[in-house]
């Protein structure tokens, strides 16, 4: 399995941006495809984003779709959520995925430890 590390969290106003970096192991990554989770405290995980391995083909949550873009650089075996117009709905710990990624019931092969975006009102 490829081992995910997240980066890029922490505490920012409304409105702020952010971006999220996921580094992975491997150097079969360019063959995975990627992807971002999040759980908000009390709530049930929620798709966010997924990249096919070539990069051509990207989805979004309605929720995100317009301020949230996904992107990947193979060369580098990392993955990068781009964040604006945060919002405190978008307060939660966030998790990098990769491999065979279920975007209905929030399943994925291999996942990331996490990192915390707090978006303050």
């Amino acid at each position: 399995q490829v081992q995910l590390v997240e980066s890029g969290g922490g505490l920012v106003q409304t409105g702020a941006s952010l971006r999220l970096n996921c580094a992975a192991s491997r150097r079969t990554f360019s063959n995975y495809d990627m992807g971002w989770f999040r759980q908000a405290p009390g709530k049930e995980r929620e798709f966010v984003a997924h990249i096919m391995w070539s990069g051509g083909r990207t989805a979004y949550a309605e929720s995100v779709k317009g301020r949230f873009t996904i992107s990947r650089d193979n060369a580098k075996n990392t993955v990068y959520l781009q964040m604006n117009s945060l919002t405190p709905e978008d307060t939660a710990v966030y998790h990098c995925v990769a491999g065979l990624i279920d975007t209905t019931t929030g399943r994925a092969t291999c996942w990331g430890q996490g990192t915390q975006v707090t978006v303050s009102s």
